[in-house]
């Protein structure tokens, strides 16, 4: 592709690029389909045991990028002010905790707008990650979003992915999976970030429709007004040229190939179709706008809540994962915090209300997740041997050394509302003291899914056949729903 890339003329390169632009989705699916070269469709096997009751059609995933704190958000424990001199193993929580609109749930200060809306959730407290040794981001990522721990021998689909293939579209015109606010130039990990940002085996027409900012949302979906209509075709030609001279056309199957042109002609419905109105954020009323508008992530939100309302299916909205920012809190764990704290606390809360106010939250399921939590106050584990290895302090002497920092899978909180969840629920239970392990109902990954894929009518063993072999939606299909944290199981 670079080859005939800079055969092409400096305007072609010019109108190549713009349409890529626009468009980046495409070029994500294209790249996606490259580690993903199997022959033939994927065909889908009946699962045993029927499927359940769907309790909800639609799902937004409000992706805590960097590993989310517990212990400072869903999960407080008693709590310690910050003074020069105290010692490290005596603070647990660096936010007091506040009471919610459910009387037996408290949650941490600074998410106070939440609180008024718990009595319409659940928090599980019991999440656990496995022990993939040496701790990546994105190596957690990738098994989060696709059930599965790397590598793999085939490219795992993105649950987003499953969802979109094995429901379909709720509306034609509007993809079925949305991915909001992840940058995939990140530097090092950006090939590791882009892994699990696809469908993989399944095919490129239920990839993940790209938006970085949820500001060029419309500009995405609109063909710039300057364009006629026989440019715009001219452009479309240019790109299947350029497309034709990809791997995946050159040595894929032919499932693969189709699968990546049905996704330009889905592109193509969204373009002139009414639906891409739900991707202008400018529609909406300023008060509703400034509500949400806490940034890029709250933006985000405002924009799931209205392509939910279009008929999306999967929407994802992330607060992105960069190294050492956002939720990846190596240092300043408290004061960072509090400001990401700032950034979700509106927006979730108001999504839940609208989702509420439409009439879509009793069928559309809202998840609030992370890779993983985390613990030990400064970047080391709690312990003489450790402290004196890693340097760390006995006693804090500065604030960067006050709030949670150290990556600990042992624990984690995941929030839901919506989409058929009892409300007012806590499932799951960490120790009061540290280490705060889990020491009730423990939840892994596979189950978490089976929860969500519950909630979607979709049995944890449905499997796809592929390369001759089944590959189950859950890790071997034996995720198991957390049934009593339905109303109805």
């Amino acid at each position: 592709m670079a080859n005939e890339y800079t055969t092409l003329t400096a305007e072609e390169q010019t109108v190549f690029s713009r349409l890529v632009g626009r468009r980046a989705f495409l070029g994500a699916t294209a790249g996606a389909t490259l580690s993903a070269l199997v022959g033939r469709e994927p065909r889908s096997l009946q699962a045993q045991g029927g499927r359940p009751n769907a309790t909800a059609d639609a799902v937004i995933v409000l992706w805590m990028a960097g590993g989310m704190a517990q212990t400072e958000t869903w999960d407080p424990k008693r709590y310690t002010p910050f003074e020069p001199g105290v010692r490290t193993e005596r603070v647990l929580s660096t936010f007091p905790s506040i009471d919610t609109a459910a009387d037996h749930i408290k949650i941490s200060q600074g998410l106070e707008r939440v609180a008024r809306v718990m009595d319409r959730g659940a928090i599980i407290r019991s999440f656990q990650g496995p022990d993939l040794g040496y701790i990546l981001h994105s190596r957690h990522q990738y098994h989060w979003h696709t059930g599965y721990i790397p590598p793999q021998s085939l490219a795992m689909p993105h649950i987003g992915s499953v969802v979109s293939r094995t429901l379909g579209p709720k509306n034609p015109t509007v993809p079925a999976f949305i991915a909001i606010g992840q940058n995939m130039e990140i530097g090092a990990e950006s090939a590791a970030v882009k892994a699990f940002h696809t469908a993989g085996f399944l095919g490129s027409e239920h990839g993940p429709f790209l938006i970085t900012n949820p500001q060029d949302a419309a500009a995405a979906v609109r063909p710039p007004a300057e364009l006629g209509e026989k440019r715009f075709l001219s452009r479309r030609q240019l790109y299947e040229k350029l497309l034709a001279k990809e791997p995946v056309y050159q040595y894929a199957g032919d499932f693969q190939r189709e699968s990546l042109i049905r996704s330009l002609e889905s592109a193509d419905r969204l373009l002139t179709s009414p639906s891409a109105k739900a991707f202008d954020l400018s529609l909406e009323p300023q008060r509703v706008y400034d509500t949400y508008n806490t940034g890029r992530f709250g933006q985000g939100c405002l924009l799931a809540r209205r392509l939910v309302e279009a008929g999306a299916r999967y929407v994802e909205v992330t607060t992105e994962y960069i190294p050492f920012r956002y939720w990846d809190t190596h240092e300043r764990g408290h004061e960072r915090a509090k400001g990401m704290k700032e950034q979700i606390d509106a927006p979730l809360a108001q999504l839940v209300l609208d989702l509420e106010e439409r009439g879509l939250l009793d069928r559309t399921l809202v998840v609030l997740a992370s890779e993983f939590g985390r613990d030990a106050i400064t970047e080391g584990k709690v312990g003489k041997e450790v402290r004196d290895q890693a340097n760390t302090p006995d006693v804090m002497s500065a604030p960067e050394h006050y709030g949670m920092h150290r990556h600990f899978t042992a624990a984690g909180s995941v929030v839901m509302f919506g989409g058929g969840i009892k409300r007012g629920t806590v499932y799951g239970r960490t120790a009061d003291e540290r280490p705060c392990t889990t020491i009730e109902h423990p939840v892994p990954v596979e189950d978490l899914h089976a929860t969500i894929y519950h909630a979607l009518g979709i049995p944890p063993n449905t499997s796809y056949v592929v390369e001759k072999r089944p590959v189950y939606v859950t890790n071997d299909g034996k995720g198991k729903p957390i049934r009593e944290l339905f109303e109805r199981s």
